[in-house]
């Protein structure tokens, strides 16, 4: 029988168990966009946790993204060492450490947040240096693999989804050619470093006339083609929550917001297993120890992330290695997401600064 305790390959990688931790965004950095002591303990809680592998907090391609001001970004002062020193602490618990990479828009000059069909072939050639040059700075930094950002609804995103991209040329049309942007640069990738290759992609698209699962199955098949080393499959959210009125949201009033409730994408993921050869996580959703388990023995997924359990108590799993009834006691209350912060707004010190996001004396 499985466990999610199992020590077990990912590729070429040993993990200590079956447990991803991925990460959203990180607003706890400095205003000089440094990390903190508060990011470093947090991360070396992570690793002694029992976690499998961790996936970092959001790496913002540009500085002028929507979400640059909430995330971690390449361009910041000391990136490469703060980042070195982060990877030789987790690494010191035998846990790998994929550095997450994406944005959201992308702006020209004057013209922000630019349609797919707008983007020139010099733009895309930008693009793609841009990603390859901020993979080789996380290759330096001691990452053992980056994971690409091609789910929700980052741009690249809506790059290789039909709803999005209208493109009459190779950039558009079929799905090799909506997935070219992304297939090119990870040739190169490949050739210039020694990274781990993870894509997030969405399981289906919840768009009119988006990606089905079809389409994500044959994307899979591409992307393990042309080098991608594993998946993770996430459930996208709308892209109304790109707009800046979500990006912008920060009322402190969280008690009347909803428990989301999620149907897990179990089907879907063991679909794309039995279609591809690499490891294949599955996103979210899950709370229990024994709901895990299950999974991993009546299906045959290998992997499950997890991300807001974490937020809540970076340290759960030393409880979950000790009591087979054990449950995250993160609400799934989604104000984690929705406020842009590494931090719960349920388990949180009562001299709690909403404003500034920080706890004081």
């Amino acid at each position: 029988m499985k466990d999610l305790f199992d020590f077990c390959k990912f590729g070429d990688l040993n993990l200590n168990s079956r447990i991803v931790r991925t990460g959203l965004w990180e607003s706890e950095r400095e205003q000089s966009g440094n990390l903190t002591p508060e990011i470093y303990n947090r991360y070396e809680n992570l690793a002694a946790s029992g976690v499998g592998l961790i996936i970092t907090e959001l790496i913002s391609l540009y500085p002028r993204d929507a979400f640059s001001k909430y995330s971690h970004t390449p361009h910041f002062r000391r990136f490469v060492r703060e980042m070195k020193d982060l990877t030789d602490l987790v690494h010191v618990y035998d846990v790998p450490i994929f550095a997450q990479l994406g944005f959201v828009q992308f702006n020209k000059h004057a013209e922000h947040n630019m349609r797919v069909e707008d983007v020139s072939i010099e733009d895309i050639r930008k693009i793609q240096t841009d990603f390859i040059k901020v993979c080789q700075k996380i290759d330096y930094a001691g990452f053992d693999g980056v994971q690409i950002a091609l789910g929700n609804y980052y741009f690249l995103t809506r790059f290789i989804s039909p709803s999005f991209n209208k493109r009459t040329d190779k950039y558009g049309g079929n799905t090799l050619n909506r997935l070219r942007i992304v297939l090119e640069m990870i040739k190169v990738i490949k050739q210039t470093t020694n990274l781990h290759i993870n894509c997030r992609l969405n399981a289906f698209d919840i768009q009119a006339g988006g990606s089905t699962i079809e389409d994500t199955i044959e994307i899979a098949k591409l992307l393990e083609k042309f080098g991608v080393d594993s998946l993770q499959i996430t459930r996208p959210r709308s892209p109304q929550y790109f707009s800046k009125e979500n990006i912008d949201r920060t009322s402190p009033e969280i008690h009347d917001m909803k428990v989301e409730k999620i149907n897990l994408l179990t089907e879907e993921c063991e679909r794309i297993i039995d279609s591809v050869n690499i490891p294949v996580i599955m996103g979210g959703g899950v709370n229990s120890k024994s709901q895990i388990n299950k999974i991993l023995n009546e299906t045959n997924i290998d992997f499950i992330s997890m991300q807001r359990p974490f937020v809540y108590d970076p340290s759960f799993l030393i409880d979950w290695q000790m009591d087979d009834e054990a449950e995250s006691k993160c609400k799934l209350c989604n104000n984690c997401y929705w406020k842009k912060t590494s931090t719960c707004f349920i388990n949180r010190p009562a001299t709690w600064d909403v404003e500034n996001k920080k706890s004081y004396m």
